[in-house]
């Protein structure tokens, strides 16, 4: 079931997973548009997709101070 976002409202917009794999390879797609990968797992890509949110907070952080 899907559900409006933080500031969100209106009709749901189409989403579509971040994951996905090529054969036997796994990938995260980030909003910029950027494919990261390949993975040998969807756990291996689901951790970089992580450490990735995290660098980008801490480099939005930084632009803030």
């Amino acid at each position: 079931m899907e559900i409006l976002r933080k500031g969100e409202s209106g009709v749901i917009p189409f989403r579509s997973g971040r994951f996905f794999n090529v054969e036997t390879k796994w990938y995260f797609a980030s909003r910029e548009g950027i494919d990261h990968g390949p993975f040998d797992s969807k756990q291996q890509a689901e951790v970089s997709l992580d450490v990735f949110i995290q660098s980008v907070i801490n480099v939005e952080t930084k632009l803030k101070a």
